[in-house]
């Protein structure tokens, strides 16, 4: 029996990405992005509906989403999906799905005529980083 396992995603990010790296080096990025859907009602009420989906990002696709967005970007995912099992504290099993992120891509391009807007919620001290000159992203 064949197999598939993909998903795309396009939505905001929650918060900044955190990093950890392993110890031979290669970073790891972790991020929530929410993706929401909008309908009307028969009676015509509108109303909307959000996931919170937990991405994944490895090596040099981690260093460069970690540089390049921040909490509230809009992005798009490309991944497959993931499952976590661990045991809990109590000796539960417990499992999480996820989102490995394969390729990405950037939406809404620059902001504020090449300067990024600063967001009252950050305080992670990047708020003074340039936007990205398109010459430097490698693709």
């Amino acid at each position: 029996m064949p197999n598939f396992n993909s998903v795309q995603l396009m939505g905001h990010l929650c918060r900044d990405w955190e990093i950890r790296h392993t110890q031979s080096g290669t970073a790891i990025g972790n991020n929530t992005i929410a993706v929401s859907r909008k309908w009307k009602s028969k009676d015509g009420q509108t109303n909307e509906d959000t996931a919170f989906i937990d991405l994944d990002a490895w090596a040099k696709s981690a260093e460069m989403l970690d540089q390049y967005t921040s909490k509230g970007d809009a992005l798009f995912v490309v991944g497959r999906i993931r499952q976590d099992q661990w045991q809990d504290s109590d000796g539960n099993n417990r499992s999480k799905l996820k989102v490995v992120v394969e390729s990405f891509q950037f939406l809404g391009g620059k902001r504020d005529g090449g300067q990024r807007q600063q967001s009252q919620q950050r305080n992670t001290g990047r708020d003074d980083r340039p936007a990205p000159d398109d010459s430097s992203i490698p693709f």
